[in-house]
């Protein structure tokens, strides 16, 4: 089964970047406030940007990597798959 790491944008414009084995199930969570601590006070606006690995391990390491970079690369992320589409 696969895996995604996901970048969300939440009501106060923060990107929330996670994983999940279950795109639609938890962004819907992250809306109604029972996705986590800080989407429970911000909730999810819009689903910005998916990938999808292979195990929990590979999502993980990428989750924390994507979790380290600014604002600027994040957008940079979201933006350059929005153009291959």
């Amino acid at each position: 089964m696969p895996y995604y790491v996901y970048i969300i944008e939440c009501s106060n414009k923060a990107l929330y970047t996670g994983i999940t084995l279950d795109l639609k199930r938890r962004f819907k969570q992250h809306q109604t406030g029972k996705g986590g601590h800080f989407t429970a006070y911000n909730p999810a606006v819009k689903l910005k940007y998916s990938e999808r690995h292979r195990s929990r391990s590979a999502a993980a390491k990428r989750e924390y990597q994507i979790k380290t970079w600014p604002r600027a690369k994040k957008l940079a992320l979201i933006k350059s798959e929005a153009d291959q589409t």
